[in-house]
C-alpha cells in the first residue's frame, strides 16, 4: 500500500517539475505579442515592433486604386543615428534566398531553366573547379542537396568579409564536395550564389 501511494506521487511531482522547466524555454516576447491587442494604426505597430529589439523597419503596402504607403521605425544607421526612411537598405540575409528560389521557378515555367539540368549546362566554366558540378542540378542547389561547399565556411572568407563577397564564389572553388550530389544535405550559401 505504501509503495501505491509513492508511486502516485512521482508522476504528478514529474510532471510539475517537467512543466516547470520547459516555462524556461517559452518565448515570452511572442505570447506577449500574441495575447496584447494590436495598436490601432500600423505606425504604430512598427514603433511597437523597433521595441522588440529590430534596428529598423519598413513597411510596404500597396492597395488596388490605393496610393502606395510606407510606414518606417529605428534606425538606417543606429551608430550615426540616422532614422529609417522609406529608401533605407538593410541587409536581408537568407530571405533572398526565397526570392531567388521563386524566381528560379517562374523561369523554369518560362522553360528558360530546368530544374534538371547540371550546373555546368548554365556555367560550364565551374567544370573542374567544382567537384561534380557536371552532376549538381538546379534543383539540388535549391534543396541545399548539392555537396557544393559553402563559402562562408570558409575561415580565409571572414577576413574581410566586405571585400570578399565581391569574389564570394573563389571561396568554395576548388574545395572537396561535402557529399555527393543528392546524397546528403547541407546548408550552403554558394548554391544561391
Amino acid at each position: 500500500m505504501i509503495k501505491n501511494k509513492k508511486a502516485k506521487w512521482i508522476v504528478p511531482v514529474f510532471l510539475l517539475f517537467g512543466t516547470t522547466i520547459s516555462l524556461f524555454f517559452v518565448p515570452w516576447i511572442l505570447v506577449k505579442a500574441w495575447i496584447l491587442p494590436l495598436p490601432d494604426t500600423i505606425q504604430q505597430q512598427v514603433d511597437e515592433a523597433i521595441g522588440h529589439g529590430f534596428d529598423g523597419m519598413i513597411v510596404y503596402i500597396d492597395q488596388a486604386g490605393k496610393q502606395p504607403q510606407f510606414y518606417t521605425g529605428g534606425w538606417k544607421d543606429r551608430k550615426m543615428k540616422v532614422p529609417a526612411d522609406p529608401k533605407s537598405l538593410f541587409k536581408i540575409g537568407s530571405i533572398s534566398k526565397l526570392y531567388t528560389s521563386v524566381a528560379a521557378t517562374k523561369l523554369v515555367k518560362e522553360n528558360r531553366l530546368s530544374f534538371d539540368k547540371a550546373l555546368t549546362d548554365y556555367l560550364p566554366e565551374l567544370n573542374g573547379r567544382i567537384e561534380n558540378a557536371e552532376e549538381i542540378t538546379l534543383k539540388m542547389m535549391i534543396q541545399h542537396r548539392s555537396g557544393i561547399p559553402n563559402y562562408t565556411g570558409n575561415p580565409e572568407y571572414w577576413l574581410d568579409e566586405h571585400g570578399n563577397g565581391k569574389n564570394a564564389l573563389d571561396f568554395a572553388l576548388d574545395l572537396p564536395a561535402s557529399f555527393k550530389p543528392a546524397k546528403g544535405y547541407e546548408y550552403s550559401n554558394t548554391n544561391y550564389l
